[in-house]
């Protein structure tokens, strides 16, 4: 796969970077295992707006991703390599010796006409699913279960892969795409390789009208606004708001914590991520 440039005849597409889509083998999706995608343009059940800058955008539809792969000791053969509107990685559509087919996602290096097994030990191959205990260290993976039987939570994203680096008696330590240094249970499932459409981070907006076909809409600055609109807002000439940056309604948006889950899951938390250094 790679990333095509156009020639800048217009503004927009001089900085324009897309993917050139080679890798993809099937135009449409299989109509079955897709739903239809009811646009909220950030609004909750009650029709209030809870994300801000969300609307419009092109028509998707939900393909069904089997991240689970709970079919077990039953080879499937890869029918196509499909694109999905609703991930930066590609997605693979297989079918199983029993006839079912599934959309699972898609490995680097799988291509039509291979086959995968999911099952507790089985091939070192990239696409095969099985256990942590019977995968070697040093291993790339994705796809990673974090609970056991819960289903893939983890490294999902175009070109993201982790590393198994040690066992212990139940656990296996895996180094995340963040850096972070993980317990994870020796009985999760994990996908052997790397996740498809690693140059997805070369890839260029280019033009604020293809944020609007993403459903992506503007945000505006709020030292540019008004007092009354936000806190930041208003000033001789160009201030710089005189205050830590915070939302409209004046909650602090930089370095407060919101985590939920801290109790649950810190205690699996083996090394933090490293800290970004700072510009300048």
């Amino acid at each position: 796969m790679a990333i095509k440039k156009y020639k800048p005849i217009t503004p927009g597409k001089r900085w324009t970077r897309i993917s050139s889509f080679e890798d993809i083998t099937a135009e449409k999706p299989y109509k079955p295992l897709t739903l239809a995608l009811k646009k909220k343009a950030g609004r909750n059940v009650q029709g209030r707006i809870t994300v801000r800058h969300r609307g419009g955008g092109h028509k998707r539809r939900i393909r069904i991703v089997d991240f689970k792969r709970d079919k077990r000791n039953i080879k499937a053969k890869v029918i196509s390599i499909q694109y999905d509107p609703n991930r930066t990685a590609r997605i693979a559509l297989v079918e199983y010796e029993d006839g079912e087919k599934r959309y699972i996602l898609c490995s680097q290096g799988l291509k039509a006409g291979d086959e995968i097994l999911t099952s507790e030990k089985t091939d070192v191959k990239a696409g095969n699913c099985m256990q942590l205990r019977h995968i070697p260290s040093g291993t790339l993976i994705h796809n990673l279960e974090l609970y056991k039987g819960k289903g893939a939570l983890a490294v999902r994203s175009a070109g993201s892969s982790a590393q198994i680096l040690a066992k212990e008696e139940r656990s296996a330590h895996v180094k995340m795409p963040s850096g972070e240094i993980r317990l994870v249970d020796l009985d999760c499932y994990a996908t052997i390789g790397q996740v498809s459409n690693v140059e997805h981070k070369g890839v260029s907006i280019g033009k604020a009208g293809r944020s609007r076909w993403l459903g992506i809409r503007p945000g505006v600055r709020g030292v540019a606004m008004n007092p009354v609109d936000h806190p930041l807002g208003g000033g001789e000439g160009k201030s710089s708001g005189g205050r830590h940056p915070s939302t409209p309604w004046g909650k602090i948006t930089k370095g407060l914590k919101t985590r939920k889950t801290k109790k649950l899951s810190d205690k699996y938390i083996l090394k933090r991520r490293p800290k970004r250094k700072k510009k300048g």
